[in-house]
């Protein structure tokens, strides 16, 4: 399955349009990374992916990361130490059960974006937006064949 062709361009730039937006209201950064196949747990996965992505490498450590395999039908959320010090401890498997509703619905594309929504409300809630902030991240959906 070719993951670039997943989401229609469209779809891809109302993502990006989703992540931008989340942005604005806070000094964390939310990625999306789509692959076909994980093998093992995807959790896993998405730690290996946000490191090689160098997510880790932001001042506040307020990265997060949405990890979907979409041939396995598995995805994860991971978010750095900083922002993982402040949110309830349930905060990424809520996340992830509204994003199950979406999914089993056969909406990847409102799923994903409900994702990137609510991962940007909680930053929001504990590192909002500061005149100073830079974008330490590109804005872009990564994958891997």
């Amino acid at each position: 399955m070719n993951v670039k062709k997943f989401f229609s361009k469209e779809q891809q730039h109302q993502i990006l349009e989703a992540i931008k937006e989340a942005e604005q209201q806070t000094s964390g950064e939310v990625r999306l990374h789509l692959e076909s196949k994980c093998k093992g747990d995807p959790l896993e996965r998405a730690v290996k992916i946000f490191e090689k992505l160098k997510m880790h490498q932001t001042v506040l450590r307020n990265g997060a990361l949405i990890y979907l395999a979409i041939s396995d039908k598995k995805f994860a959320i991971f978010g750095d130490k900083g922002i993982n010090e402040v949110v309830p401890e349930n905060f990424w498997e809520d996340v992830k059960e509204e994003m199950r509703a979406e999914f089993v619905k056969g909406d990847f594309l409102n799923g994903t974006i409900t994702g990137i929504r609510r991962v940007g409300e909680k930053l929001k809630e504990f590192f909002p937006y500061q005149d100073n902030d830079i974008n330490e991240l590109p804005d872009t959906i990564s994958f891997n064949e």
